[in-house]
C-alpha cells in the first residue's frame, strides 16, 4: 500500500488577484492551479511552500494560515495526493514571462481576478472560495483531471 503524496499550495492574492500556474508544458492542458508542490521530508510545510513557489514563479512569499485541505486521486495509476493550501503574502519579486522553472514543470504564471477565475478551467473547484473566503475548508476526494 502506498501513502498519499503530500503537497503544499499557495493562495497568493495580490491587488485582489489570485496567482495561478499552468503546469502542462507545450499547451497539453488548459488547466490552471495554485502554485506549489510536493513536500520534502525534514522540511516544514511553510519552508516547502516557499521553495516550491520560488522555483515555479521566482516570487518570495510569507506563508500564513491554512485555508483549504484538498485531496484527489487517479484510480488508474493508484495516485493519491493531499494538498494543503495556505494564505500567502507577496514579499518580493514580480511575475515575469522570462522566469524559467528549473524543473520545467510550470510554463505559465498569471494573476487572475475572481471574475476571470470563474471563466477559467481550474482545480480544485473550491479554489475561489478558499482564496477570497475565510476559515478553513475541506474538499473530499475527487478524481484527477487533465
Amino acid at each position: 500500500m502506498s501513502f498519499p503524496r503530500l503537497a503544499t499550495r499557495a493562495l497568493l492574492l495580490h491587488q485582489d488577484r489570485l496567482l495561478l500556474v499552468n503546469a502542462y508544458p507545450g499547451g497539453v492542458s488548459d488547466l490552471w492551479c495554485a502554485p506549489g508542490g510536493g513536500v520534502e521530508k525534514g522540511r516544514s510545510l511553510p519552508d516547502n511552500l516557499r521553495r516550491e513557489l520560488h522555483e515555479e514563479t521566482g516570487l518570495d512569499i510569507a506563508v500564513g494560515d491554512i485555508a483549504l485541505v484538498n485531496e484527489f486521486h487517479d484510480p488508474t495509476r493508484g495516485f493519491h495526493q493531499v494538498e494543503l493550501f495556505f494564505r500567502c503574502t507577496l514579499v518580493g519579486g514580480a511575475v515575469s514571462d522570462d522566469w524559467q522553472d528549473p524543473e520545467g514543470v510550470v510554463t505559465e504564471r498569471r494573476f487572475f481576478s475572481r471574475a476571470e477565475l470563474a471563466g477559467l478551467r481550474h482545480k480544485p473547484d473550491s479554489l475561489g472560495n478558499a482564496a477570497w473566503g475565510v476559515g478553513v475548508s475541506y474538499d473530499p476526494l475527487e478524481t484527477i483531471v487533465r
